[in-house]
């Protein structure tokens, strides 16, 4: 029934020359309204992305030999109900205790996963001394059917997510509890936020790439009852916007904007066709209208991919496009990040930190 979703999400990834997005979503996409909604009532094939997800797990070891060293793992969510899977990528020559900063890596799309566009970014993080966990959290495809059943958007997914810091601290001491930040797109963008505004001070700065910012916006634009069912296939809300406005306002990040107490980076493209600039440029003026002391935007015009511009890479050698908004766009987010979280810094060692509580 929900495998709409994953159809929509394979569209909109059509348009990468480079990169078409990956091995669980079909290969070829419905093209019209009436093979959309007649999909939403085909089961998903969960035994085949199950298969799949192991391949995709082999993708990922193999490109991490010789740049990173990988290991997946599970925790137990805060909620209580579910083991969540997870990513871990570690420098290749790891430092001593609190020796790194982490980052809390959100993938993309309502139902997702760790996709392998991802690898060429993932290495340089670790490359600048980064610890990276990337949580499947519940929804994820590729974990069996009752994990993609517990889909909860915007709600205990946030959680899943969350949850990951505990992991860094009590798993891993190589990494420093008060440098770990968190960077999401565009669903994982909306996670991120929700994440740093309903925890204010478990993160040290946050990214959030093309994010959903804004539900009554996004059901109003893309259709009500079918982006309903997409994003809440067991009714969680309770009901559309008009029977439930808090919870559709507590879930968009728009909302939360005073909340804010760390730095955030924020990007976004105007030929986004996935989370419209009319979505999230409400989420930038508010950025910058409220919260001009801790946070960054950056609006791109026309890059080539639009939603997906600063992800397309080459699928034969895993390197990015490297089109000039997408140099630019990691550009910033590096020099964000790195000034924040200064991963060039061994907080274990005795040398003098360079790490800078402002900008």
């Amino acid at each position: 029934m929900r495998i709409a979703v994953l159809a929509l999400l394979a569209a909109f990834a059509a348009g990468s020359a480079s990169y078409s997005f990956p091995s669980q979503t079909p290969a070829v996409a419905p093209q019209t309204d009436r093979d959309l909604e007649s999909a939403q009532f085909r089961e998903p094939d969960f035994e085949k992305q199950v298969q799949q997800q192991a391949e995709t797990d082999k993708t990922w070891k193999a490109a991490s030999d010789g740049y990173m060293q990988m290991e997946k793992i599970t925790y137990r969510t805060k909620v209580g109900d579910l083991d969540i899977p997870a990513f871990v990528f570690l420098p290749l020559k790891p430092r001593g205790t609190r020796g790194h900063p982490a980052l809390v890596w959100v993938h993309e799309n309502i139902r997702g996963h760790l996709y392998e566009h991802y690898i060429p970014y993932v290495r340089e993080a670790t490359g600048k001394g980064y610890v990276v966990i990337a949580p499947e959290y519940r929804g994820s495809v590729g974990y069996g059917k009752g994990f993609y059943d517990a889909i909860d958007y915007g709600g205990a997914e946030v959680d899943d997510v969350v949850t990951a810091v505990d992991v860094l601290k009590s798993r891993y001491t190589l990494v420093d509890p008060s440098r770990i930040g968190i960077i999401g797109w565009s669903h994982g963008g909306m996670i991120t936020l929700l994440a740093i505004f309903r925890n204010p001070a478990l993160f040290r700065s946050a990214v959030a790439m093309v994010p959903v910012t804004n539900l009554f916006q996004r059901l109003a634009w893309k259709g009500v009852e079918r982006q309903k069912q997409a994003i809440d296939p067991q009714n969680r809300y309770g009901g559309l916007p008009h029977d439930r406005r808090d919870v559709y306002k507590e879930r968009s990040p728009l909302y939360l904007v005073d909340k804010l107490q760390i730095p955030l980076y924020v990007g976004v493209t105007k030929n986004d066709e996935d989370v419209n600039i009319e979505e999230d440029m409400q989420l930038v003026d508010a950025l910058r209208a409220r919260k001009p002391a801790l946070a960054e935007t950056t609006v791109y015009d026309s890059p080539p991919g639009g939603h997906t511009f600063d992800r397309r890479v080459d699928t034969k050698t895993w390197q990015p496009e490297n089109t000039r908004e997408q140099r630019d766009s990691w550009n910033r987010v590096w020099t964000f990040l790195d000034w924040n979280l200064d991963p060039f810094h061994d907080a274990g060692s005795s040398a003098v930190s360079t790490f800078h509580q402002g900008r």
